[in-house]
């Protein structure tokens, strides 16, 4: 038995799952209950404030569907990138996560431009609860996809010195996973706070 397929099963919990992986779901089984009490106090506040604003009045709904397609976009070529990396096409697994860090960042950029321009127009966490509520939500959200770019940069520079081949690619895997939650939040978060 290889020195891999050693540390490999000797990293499985008695569930039978990585315990990298498992550490990972539960890490997530948190961030799902954080974003839950998140979203649904702002659903409590939405309904008791009768003179809520129209979402599209205030915020640019273009410019966030274009940023959602980016994070989306992102999500795929991690996709891409993890693949490869199961086929040992070293190439293909780097550019795929260069592509998630870059659309990671773009996705950072655009949104704090939006910001920019919303503090400018008077829009910002004291103007009213809608605007403590976008803040809120959405400034965490952004600080999740911050942590997960960091982490994705990491990875990367990790393929680059030849870390991950088809035999070993967890790491890869595992971060996706933080990087496809974060990216099924922002989905979440943009169909309550832009377009309802």
């Amino acid at each position: 038995m290889s020195s891999q397929a050693v540390a490999h099963s000797q990293s499985q919990t008695g569930l039978g799952i990585e315990s990298r992986k498992l550490g990972m779901w539960l890490f997530l089984a948190s961030e799902t209950m954080f974003f839950t009490g998140l979203i649904g106090a702002y659903i409590v506040l939405r309904q008791a404030t009768p003179d809520w604003p129209v979402p599209s009045s205030v915020l640019n709904i273009p410019l966030t569907a274009l940023n959602t397609f980016i994070l989306i976009c992102s999500s795929a070529t991690l996709v891409v990138g993890f693949e490869c990396a199961k086929n040992n096409e070293k190439e293909g697994m780097q550019v795929g996560l260069f592509l998630t860090v870059l659309l990671g960042a773009l996705f950072l950029a655009i949104q704090m431009a939006e910001y920019r321009v919303l503090f400018h127009e008077g829009f910002n966490p004291s103007a009213s609860i809608f605007g403590a509520c976008f803040f809120t939500l959405t400034g965490f959200h952004g600080a999740h996809v911050f942590i997960g770019v960091l982490c994705m940069a990491f990875v990367f520079i990790r393929a680059l010195k030849g870390k991950y081949t088809a035999e070993d690619c967890r790491g890869i895997e595992v971060v996706g996973l933080y990087w496809h939650f974060v990216d099924l939040v922002w989905i979440i978060l943009f169909t309550i706070l832009y377009l309802i």
